[in-house]
């Protein structure tokens, strides 16, 4: 029965702000518990706040929003079990389905239908001792590795993953972000023009268009 109902912290239908996904309309389903303490986190109101929800209540509120593209976050959306179930149900309902997850929990359960983007944790993060490698194994094509960068250690961190796991091969997509507000942008940039990497730079648009410590957009 727990796997039928989860806890959410809130969903909202807004433009996606990151990813190759950036810029199209999406529902957003943030699911409430973390088990990281990521020194930059901006959404630490998921780590406790929610509502028991059920997977039939879940999917209403997503289909009234008439959007085809939905995204499982959080939070970490793979601590409830009910994730596994609750993307498998989008999925059958035709929608595509985006997963945020940290990459330290398996994520050899979900769905193959589903579009997992993997936030594998840099050293600045504080968490990068957390990150389960053994999920690089899993990915595909379909799917995006993401690094949020802090400064220049975190750079050449996620440069040596990048080569050392073939991750641009193994993955559709390898993003670089940089932490909102700690490096300047432009200097990710030119490291990865530097060193040729074959990776996506990208930024939190949605911090661009409105107030970066807005919720539900």
């Amino acid at each position: 029965m727990k796997d039928k109902t989860l806890t959410v912290n809130e969903i909202y239908y807004s433009v996606q702000g990151e990813s190759t996904w950036a810029g199209l309309p999406c529902v957003f389903i943030r699911l409430t518990f973390c088990n990281l303490r990521c020194t930059y986190c901006d959404t630490a109101y998921a780590f406790y706040d929610g509502e028991k929800t059920s997977i039939p209540d879940i999917l209403d509120k997503v289909k009234s929003f008439n959007c085809s593209l939905v995204e499982l976050t959080g939070g970490e959306p793979l601590l409830q079990p009910g994730s596994l179930v609750l993307m498998t149900s989008l999925c059958d309902a035709g929608f595509t389905v985006l997963l945020e997850t940290s990459g330290s929990l398996d994520i050899g359960g979900v769905d193959k239908r589903v579009h997992v983007i993997l936030d594998l944790k840099c050293p600045g993060s504080g968490e990068v001792s957390k990150n389960l490698y053994s999920n690089i194994d899993h990915l595909e094509k379909k799917d995006e590795v993401k690094f949020v960068i802090a400064d220049r250690i975190d750079y050449e961190w996620a440069r040596d993953q990048v080569l050392e796991h073939a991750l641009a091969t193994k993955a559709g997509t390898v993003l670089f972000s940089p932490v909102f507000g700690r490096v300047d942008p432009s200097d990710i940039v030119s490291w990865i023009l530097k060193d040729h990497l074959p990776v996506r730079f990208q930024i939190q648009m949605h911090k661009i268009i409105w107030d970066p410590l807005k919720k539900g957009v």
